[in-house]
């Protein structure tokens, strides 16, 4: 049986093979997100993800989200908010179409937020104080 030594046949089969396990890794992630509002008018706030179950939201933490924004704004904020993160990438991002992504972040952060068309970046080192404040408001999303 002949072996393949060609670097870019093993390159692929990693690669395939760290796709699969990313897709895993993301089946928590929801099918829909549902807006502030709407989640703060159920007993028990969740959304469907892909692998089947509910993901469930702190209420704590809808209200701490709904003292931070106004009625309007709570309508525009879909929730989980997914944090992408990418193996190759320092930075991870928050995907916003209309920012108030980046009033909530930096109203928790204490600090202004790196907003680049539609994309909001943020550090590592912002990550725990984001995720210890907003456990169940936050999701990961893994990148390839």
């Amino acid at each position: 049986m002949p072996i393949d030594d060609d670097p870019s046949t093993r390159d692929r089969g990693l690669e395939g093979a760290v796709t699969e396990d990313f897709r895993i890794l993301n089946t928590q992630a929801p099918r829909r997100k549902k807006s502030l509002a709407a989640l703060l008018r159920e007993p028990h706030p969740s959304v469907p993800c892909y692998d089947g179950n509910d993901h469930h939201f702190r209420k704590d933490e809808l209200e701490r989200l709904a003292a931070i924004l106004g009625e309007d704004e709570r309508e525009e904020l879909l929730l989980p908010l997914l944090i992408e993160i990418s193996g190759e990438a320092r930075e991870l991002k928050v995907r916003t179409k209309t920012g108030v992504e980046a009033k909530v972040l930096e109203s928790l952060l204490r600090m202004p937020v790196d907003r680049r068309k539609g994309e909001i970046f943020l550090s590592r080192a912002q990550l725990p104080v984001i995720r210890r404040l907003l456990k169940t408001s936050t999701q990961y999303l893994f990148l390839v």
